[in-house]
């Protein structure tokens, strides 16, 4: 067999499971599903699933990085010339990927992974409002934080805005939320920089 083939069947099985995990969610929750089951619905073996993840966590943490790595790039692509669109791109991608979305942080889905989002989330503010090395040169407020507090609030409102932007059926656009969103995260940053 080719490697071709084999890197083919590999694509293959992990979009099986990948959709076998997300309609399992929506049906039963995350918290409620075994891999026997995760194999049984993608129809593969589950010494197949054990080929790829590890279990029903890394399953799901690996289309988490995923879908946060081609995030992240993009981000990193636009660089802080417009920090509000960082917040835009990142609800395009929420709704590229709503689905996985609403599946992992909705009524059925799972603590652990709401947990996981926020960390992520909260790195991602802390990245984007820390101090260059080099002098603030733009009209714009640069921000750092002495502690986890602030970029765990602002990361708690951005998951609770993408849940409820998602359970509403995305009511506003991608760059409507993420404005404002983005003005409230900097109303806070605002005031927390007056803290001393």
């Amino acid at each position: 067999m080719t490697q071709n083939s084999n890197d083919l069947r590999a694509r293959r099985t992990r979009k099986l499971l990948r959709d076998a995990l997300l309609e399992l969610i929506e049906e039963r929750g995350f918290d409620a599903i075994t891999v026997e089951e995760l194999a049984a619905r993608a129809m593969v073996s589950r010494s197949a699933f054990y080929r790829y993840y590890q279990d029903k966590y890394d399953l799901a943490e690996q289309i988490f990085e995923e879908a946060m790595s081609v995030l992240l790039n993009a981000v990193g692509e636009m660089g802080m010339e417009r920090p509000p669109q960082v917040w835009v791109k990142f609800f395009e991608h929420i709704a590229e990927y709503e689905r996985f979305y609403r599946a992992l942080l909705g009524r059925k889905g799972s603590l652990w992974f709401v947990r996981k989002m926020h960390a992520s989330l909260a790195d991602m503010v802390k990245e984007h409002g820390r101090v260059p090395s080099r002098p603030n040169t733009s009209d714009r407020p640069v921000y750092t934080f002495p502690d986890e507090f602030v970029p765990n609030l602002v990361s708690t409102m951005f998951v609770e805005a993408i849940i409820w932007w998602l359970e509403q059926g995305r009511p506003y656009t991608p760059k409507e939320v993420a404005t404002r969103c983005a003005l409230l995260a900097s109303a806070l940053f605002k005031e927390a920089s007056t803290w001393q």
